[in-house]
């Protein structure tokens, strides 16, 4: 799906193929270059596409396993140029054979803007509730 072609929708299934494919200049060509992403990992606070960028690679870089996203319960709102998309990610990684390795879920929303043609995320904030008496985030829809 080229950028110009893209709806506030369809930017899951793209998001999941550019992970799929570990392609990280179609992942961040989702964004907007002044993004600014408040993940669940790491660091408190991404600003901009190129500091985004450092994370993306440590992230698709890691080990041999293929990645997949999945997203569930999305909801869109689309006002004009401006959109919001919310869903339950489901991150997963698997040895080359197949074999699964890890699973887990975050919360994701987006703020995008659309921009000569194209949607962009302009702002993403993914979290996971936290277990109050362990104090350790959940990261499986009951």
């Amino acid at each position: 799906m080229g950028l110009g072609e893209n709806t506030v929708a369809g930017m899951p299934a793209a998001y999941s193929m550019a992970v799929g494919a570990k392609d990280v200049e179609a992942f961040l060509n989702l964004y907007d270059p002044a993004v600014r992403v408040f993940d669940a990992w790491d660091a408190w606070s991404y600003e901009g596409r190129d500091t985004w960028r450092s994370c993306v690679q440590a992230w698709f870089a890691a080990g041999g396993d293929e990645l997949s996203v999945r997203f569930d319960d999305v909801r869109t709102l689309q006002a004009g140029d401006f959109g919001t998309l919310t869903s339950v990610v489901t991150y997963a990684s698997a040895a080359p054979d197949g074999t699964a390795r890890r699973e887990l879920q975050n919360r994701i929303t987006w703020v995008l803007r659309k921009e000569q043609g194209a949607w962009r995320i302009v702002h993403e904030h993914t979290s996971a509730p936290v277990d109050p008496a362990h104090q350790k985030a959940i990261l499986r829809r009951a």
